[in-house]
């Protein structure tokens, strides 16, 4: 087994994102989010902001009926589908061929912020990633309650899918105790990878990050203040936004974790510690990625 690499800016410089294609938005890349509810609609902001800041050239947001509307005026950059919805608020499983179609015309999409761990969602997360394996796939919040009783089900995709559980989703995941999770954290995600066949980003004070091939990866000096509402969202649409710049997924993982750690420092100094809003995170990026790079 491999040794744990620490995740820096010299090691992200060796794995340059990809420049994008001639100078259209489909040179960028496209990206669906597939998430929310009518009780966390913010969710869908917050990914959707973090996806367009990565660099990623078209959106496309599927959401339950309700929340169509307000969220086509909150972010006027993308498409919206709204969609047939649950008694519990969120987008019911007789969508699934529907958005199956769409996540096999995009280049990545995303499941879950925002979302219920409950029977329709998982229904329709199964039937999106089966119905769409070529696509590259980020799987974050309710979309993991898909994986538990289907391992199998990311194993057949073309590229590793992405998930980013924290220790109470991780607990669920591989049916373990929160504190077998926070005890030994990297065992954790190493299982998750070996189980799943995913890229797996196991969020923490110190985020690990393991890869189908052996390798593993830390981020050891994020900072407390994003551990916060809505900063989960971030991290996931930011790995969809390098995906769909056609980013590989361990490489789309290292880079997100890396730069959303170093907003959260950024925003630390300026606010003075704790106190800053998800909501911030993404304007970060863009600035943060292009000093990376040079």
């Amino acid at each position: 087994m491999s040794l744990v690499t620490p995740l820096t800016e010299p090691l992200l410089r060796a794995m340059a994102l990809p420049e994008p294609e001639g100078d259209s938005k489909d040179g960028r890349g496209r990206v669906l989010v597939v998430a929310g509810c009518t009780a966390l609609p913010g969710a869908v902001l917050l990914a959707a902001h973090a996806a367009m800041r990565a660099g990623a050239g078209k959106l496309q947001l599927a959401v339950c009926a309700d929340l169509a509307i307000p969220i086509g005026i909150a972010v006027p950059e993308a498409l919206v589908m709204g969609l047939p919805q649950t008694e519990a608020g969120g987008i019911g499983r007789g969508s699934a061929e529907r958005l199956a179609e769409r996540a096999r015309a995009v280049d990545a999409a995303l499941l879950g912020p925002g979302t219920a761990e409950d029977a329709d969602g998982a229904a329709l997360v199964a039937a999106m990633v089966r119905g769409a394996r070529e696509t590259a796939f980020v799987l974050d919040a309710g979309a993991l309650a898909a994986l538990p009783d289907e391992p199998a089900l990311t194993r057949a995709l073309s590229k590793p899918a992405v998930i980013t559980p924290h220790a109470g989703e991780m607990a669920k995941l591989l049916g373990a105790e929160r504190a077998e999770i926070e005890a030994d954290p990297l065992a954790a995600a190493r299982t998750a990878t070996e189980r799943f066949g995913t890229v797996t980003v196991m969020k923490g004070g110190r985020t690990h990050v393991t890869a189908p091939d052996g390798r593993a990866w830390c981020y050891e000096v994020g900072h407390v203040g994003l551990a916060t509402s809505g900063s989960g969202d971030t991290l996931a649409g930011l790995v969809a936004g390098l995906l769909a710049r056609g980013a590989e997924p361990a490489a789309a993982a290292l880079w997100s974790v890396y730069v959303h750690g170093e907003a959260g420092r950024r925003l630390a100094r300026r606010y003075g510690g704790i106190g800053f809003l998800a909501r911030e995170i993404p304007d970060e990026i863009p600035g943060l990625l292009a000093e990376v790079m040079t």
